[in-house]
């Protein structure tokens, strides 16, 4: 079985949704987790707030950010078991965060340890 990433991305990191809103994507985000757990393939995964951060240049300038005023923004990750990327997909169109326009799931596969893929 191979390991994916599943990350997700906001088209406008400046939107901000309500305390009811947040509440019932959480409570979704809870249960496709869940659903993904129940089938022995989570291995973990998080949320990433837009603050807190920097970013370190190839010529290591640090600079703020990215801040949610860019033009996208990372959300958070999912770390799973698949036997496919197929399958890796089909997890990711399940993901509450696409009900939000403009929004995406990059499914990427995890290389082995041992650098293979």
């Amino acid at each position: 079985m191979d390991e994916f990433l599943l990350i997700m991305r906001h088209e406008d990191g400046t939107k901000i949704a309500s305390p009811e809103q947040m509440e019932t994507w959480m409570k979704q985000t809870m249960d496709w987790i869940g659903s993904i757990a129940a089938q022995n393939k989570f291995v973990g995964g998080t949320g990433l707030p837009f603050s807190e951060a920097r970013v370190v240049q190839s010529d290591k300038l640090v600079t703020d950010g990215p801040f949610g005023d860019i033009k996208e923004t990372i959300g958070g990750f999912m770390h799973v078991k698949a036997e496919s990327l197929d399958e890796a997909v089909a997890f990711a169109k399940g993901c509450p965060v696409l009900q939000g326009e403009g929004n995406t799931v990059e499914v990427r596969k995890i290389s082995k340890k041992d650098g293979t893929h």
